[in-house]
């Protein structure tokens, strides 16, 4: 599999770039033509049905455009409590002073102006599984005659570090990221970094060993006399095995694995993890917790996977297992997909789909099939790349790995890091222009 190949089958249409609009454009405008494209207006319809969407990241942005742009007379309402979306794509370059906070941040104004999704920035309270319906802080309640679940995930807490901010996870982007940006810039040249892998799933399986690798190389950079050591809580790396093992000797990063974290002390000068295997000291600890899904999925009682962190679907129609009117996608839903940005894409492509037949009256697509891409930055300038496509396997009622349509890079390259960003253009393009 070329690079080409990938790029053609990561089911983003490479055009719709051109017409993403940033939170930090003012002229609130397209990224080529700012100034220049006026906003469409959505066309007017009569509603035939409504869906409440809640959680505006990639998922729920995603399901809540395409649900107005494939639907007949579906009125959509997007609920999300935060007034813009930043990427957690591409954030561990915040890191290394490659891109900006403001760089990975998105409006819903789009939504809105193109489509004529109706948007809440306020919190949800209470779900009414059976009703259908929603209350939230402000005292609203909505009804609807589906409701999408997009939350993203939660974190375990950490035995020891209690509200202490010293060990930021930067696991959602935002004021972590730049804190531990903050506190690497700040470390004297000799210190110690620690990174932390919990155990799967977890959001973005590269991630952490991505992240580990950038920190690495900006180390070599800027303070050569430190060390950086990842403390794994699995048995090995999770995915692109031979690239970060090589990644890892060319950065001189100690990789410990079934490093599990059993508890931490923030308060000293020089903090410490206790671990599976044995107890470690270090200058900045980028610690990264256990996951489940958003809160918002326990709140509805839907989280109903064997250990009571993700929701249970039917991967048809991603509804709910226990609330077949209720639909969880994304990261807070249970299956053998990644957790990442681009499946949360995908998810919602199909969850749309499955609703909009099922308001018709017909049955869902039997054979769905979705795709799950990233780049790794294995270096400040160059990149890998993965791909696995997946399709509903109805021997197993689940989403399964498609071998031939799965591929990986042999080592990376400052070719892959210049598609890693036309891809992640065109990705938030697809999700919110």
């Amino acid at each position: 599999m070329d690079r080409r190949y990938f790029l053609a089958t990561s089911g983003i249409a490479l055009a719709a770039a051109s017409s993403l609009t940033w939170a930090g454009d003012k002229q609130g405008t397209t990224s080529s033509e700012r100034g220049k494209r006026p906003k469409p207006t959505p066309t007017p319809i009569t509603t035939k049905s409504r869906v409440i969407v809640i959680g505006g990241g990639m998922a729920g942005a995603t399901i809540a455009k395409y649900l107005r742009l494939w639907g007949d007379g579906i009125a959509v309402t997007l609920i999300e409590r935060n007034p813009t979306y930043t990427s957690n794509i591409m954030s561990s370059m915040v890191l290394t002073g490659q891109r900006t906070l403001s760089s990975l941040t998105y409006r819903y104004d789009t939504l809105l102006s193109a489509y004529g999704v109706q948007v809440f920035n306020d919190d949800v309270l209470e779900i009414d599984t059976v009703g259908v319906r929603v209350k939230l802080a402000s005292g609203t309640i909505l009804s609807a005659d589906r409701i999408v679940l997009a939350p993203g995930i939660d974190f375990d807490d950490v035995p020891g570090l209690g509200t202490s901010d010293r060990m930021p996870h930067a696991w959602k982007a935002g004021p972590q990221t730049t804190l531990l940006a903050q506190q690497l810039a700040s470390m004297t040249d000799g210190g110690t970094v620690v990174l932390t892998v919990p155990k799967v799933p977890y959001r973005c399986p590269p991630g952490p060993y991505e992240r580990a690798c950038l920190i690495g190389d900006w180390l070599k950079l800027k303070k050569p006399k430190s060390k950086l050591m990842v403390l794994d809580a699995n048995p090995a790396i999770v995915t692109e095995a031979d690239n970060f093992t090589k990644a890892f000797a060319l950065h001189g990063i100690t990789y410990v694995p079934n490093a599990e974290v059993t508890q931490v002390d923030p308060v000293s000068s020089t903090m410490s993890l206790s671990t599976t295997m044995g107890s470690f000291n270090a200058n900045v600890v980028n610690m990264i917790p256990r996951q489940k899904a958003g809160k918002l999925v326990a709140i509805a009682g839907l989280n109903n996977s064997p250990d009571g962190r993700f929701a249970v679907v039917n991967q048809l129609t991603y509804a709910s297992t226990v609330a077949p009117r209720i639909h969880v996608i994304g990261d807070a839903s249970a299956t053998a997909q990644p957790k990442a940005g681009h499946i949360a894409n995908q998810e919602a492509k199909v969850c749309a789909d499955a609703i909009i037949r099922s308001l018709a009256n017909l049955q869902p697509d039997p054979a769905p099939v979705t795709n799950s891409a990233c780049y790794s930055t294995i270096t400040m300038s160059q990149a890998s790349w993965l791909t696995a496509v997946y399709q509903y396997n109805p021997a197993t009622a689940a989403m399964a790995a498609v071998a031939a349509g799965s591929g990986a890079s042999v080592g990376w390259s400052a070719e892959n890091f210049k598609e890693m960003n036309t891809w992640f253009t065109a990705l938030m393009a697809d999700s919110f222009a």
